[in-house]
């Protein structure tokens, strides 16, 4: 897809980019509003890359760095551009920006019942950790979600 291009997120992107993950991505997280993107984009602005096509938002993913690990989530892709390496670009672009930063591992979340996101990651090169679990402790809001 050489027509793809991978650029770091702006605010006045986030309002799309909450529409797209309601089409493109599975299931909805707590973070997933536009207080969580605010923060996210000033905490780290450089951390939430889109990949576009003719202008268009096709994919999306989270690379965040803490200075000690590096963190893959919301890797999504529209359903109409899946398997054109959407996916392969934006996680080369986070493994590049990884790398510049000096991120030795990068970790990815994926959902347990998504065959079809563990398939991709597979095929990206990563691998199943079965002796980690995921803790989690909502600190804000109901006891619904905690993703």
């Amino acid at each position: 897809m050489s027509d793809l291009v991978t650029r770091c997120a702006e605010p006045d992107d986030v309002d799309g980019v909450l529409s797209f993950w309601r089409k493109a991505a599975e299931g909805v997280g707590i973070s997933d509003d536009r207080a969580g993107m605010d923060i996210l984009l000033a905490r780290d602005p450089e951390a939430l890359l889109l990949a576009e096509r003719d202008g268009v938002l096709v994919g999306t993913v989270i690379a965040g760095f803490d200075g000690w690990r590096c963190s893959l989530y919301r890797l999504a892709v529209h359903p109409d551009f899946r398997r054109r390496g959407v996916a392969t670009a934006l996680l080369a672009a986070a493994e590049r920006r990884f790398a510049e930063l000096g991120g030795r591992r990068a970790d990815a979340m994926v959902l347990e019942a998504d065959e079809r996101a563990q398939h991709a990651w597979g095929a990206a090169g990563y691998g199943r950790e079965d002796h980690w679990r995921r803790w989690v402790k909502r600190l804000t809001g109901d006891a619904g979600s905690s993703h």
